[in-house]
């Protein structure tokens, strides 16, 4: 079934296990290939230490272009003097299977930092790997780039741009490691739409600011994190080259595919038994509402009690009160809601009486939201996390062992 990267015309993919994890039954290589040249763009993690990876793929897209995307899990290829070497190998190799330059390639490495990352079991397993290319393999590629991930994360959907159908979908892994700053955990998309590359860079950065940017899993902004997408053309569309209705379309769909991902990630976080929205609505900005969801999704205070399915609504507050935003404490409502029902805890900024049992009822479901209303404007955001449990800790504990 066409799904996740292969689900655009053009795509395909494959995942493998070449030996990196010492896991045999884990695929830990994988390659996403267009048979037709792509306009490319991404964006990167804010982390000053950067994955070997990334310096070799900003330099490959620096044209705006690339054709295929090999990524490994296991081994982050990062603080190691010989990662942009080793990069620049994998680039090579397989460019070389696909009768493809290595300048057209896109790096990505994903795993424990600091170790040396071998090329033998990744030269060994490319021809096998590429050969297995096909229009079915976008889940066998999503299983290759987890690391501490629970399940594949894919997604896919299709719009209009004038009379031409266009798809475009994608896969992601992250379930640690995860906090709002830039891409914060590897994802790859593809799409058959004909766009240009200053049109897809800034689709791109806008999306990543309203998805992955929003996600927040524990503070720990990654060395790796990279967000890309390849776009070849093929679905026949007239170029989108500037910033009308099909470029608005594009966007709303490239939208939708990361929401869904960025949703993926927040409830596949390490250990986690709950997803937690915070919707903020009616505040007097974008970006105030962005930093208050974000502050308050990212409150280790509030994950834990939502754990613990205790309707501690001042820890709310509390995350509130620390945002550097614009705001009017007296002004801010709460509820809690789930596939259970609402129950409002907090008006104008004070407590008001609620039924502690409903409350638990609501806190039980394993998706939960908090509604927030600044009341101060027109503008709304969500962000995305999870709760905060003993097994986080026992996941990150033993990660190398």
């Amino acid at each position: 079934m066409k799904t996740g990267v292969c689900a655009a015309k053009g795509f395909l993919a494959n995942g493998v296990h070449c030996g990196i994890r010492a896991n045999q039954s884990k695929n830990d290589l994988a390659v996403i290939y267009s048979k037709e040249p792509c306009v490319a763009a991404a964006v990167y993690t804010t982390n000053a230490v950067k994955g070997a990876p990334i310096t070799v793929s900003q330099k490959h897209l620096a044209d705006g272009h690339a054709q295929a995307i090999v990524v490994n899990s296991g081994n982050a290829n990062t603080c190691n003097a010989d990662g942009i070497e080793v990069a620049e190998q994998m680039a090579a190799i397989c460019a070389g299977e696909l009768g493809l330059k290595a300048e057209d390639m896109v790096i990505a490495s994903t795993g424990v930092i600091g170790q040396p990352l071998p090329i033998q079991p990744i030269l060994q397993a490319m021809p096998e790997l590429c050969k297995g290319l096909s229009t079915d393999g976008s889940q066998q590629a999503a299983l290759a780039i987890m690391t501490t991930d629970t399940m594949p994360k894919e997604y896919q959907t299709t719009f209009m741009v004038g009379d031409k159908p266009c798809t475009i979908g994608g896969i992601a892994k992250g379930s640690g490691m995860i906090a709002p700053n830039m891409a914060t955990m590897l994802s790859f998309v593809t799409s058959d739409v004909n766009i240009s590359v200053a049109c897809l860079q800034d689709a791109l950065k806008e999306v990543a600011d309203a998805t992955y940017n929003m996600v927040y899993i524990d503070g720990d902004t990654s060395t790796n994190d990279t967000f890309a997408v390849l776009c070849n053309g093929m679905a026949g569309n007239a170029e989108i080259c500037q910033k009308d209705a099909a470029y608005e379309a594009f966007k709303a769909a490239l939208f939708d595919v990361c929401m869904h991902l960025s949703k993926m990630l927040a409830k596949d976080g390490e250990g986690a038994t709950k997803l937690l929205t915070v919707h903020v609505q009616q505040a007097a900005s974008l970006q105030d509402a962005r930093t208050v969801a974000k502050s308050v999704v990212g409150s280790t205070l509030l994950k834990c009690a939502i754990f613990g399915r205790d309707a501690n609504w001042g820890r709310i507050l509390c995350a509130i009160g620390y945002a550097d935003a614009n705001y009017d404490i007296e002004k801010v409502d709460v509820e809690l809601a789930s596939q259970a029902g609402s129950v409002a805890v907090c008006k104008d900024g004070h407590g008001i009486p609620f039924d502690e049992d409903k409350a638990l009822t609501i806190l039980s479901e394993d998706e939960i939201v908090v509604e927030i209303n600044l009341n101060d404007g027109a503008y709304e955001a969500s962000a995305w996390g999870c709760d905060m449990t003993y097994e986080y800790v026992k996941i990150n504990g033993e990660y190398r062992t």
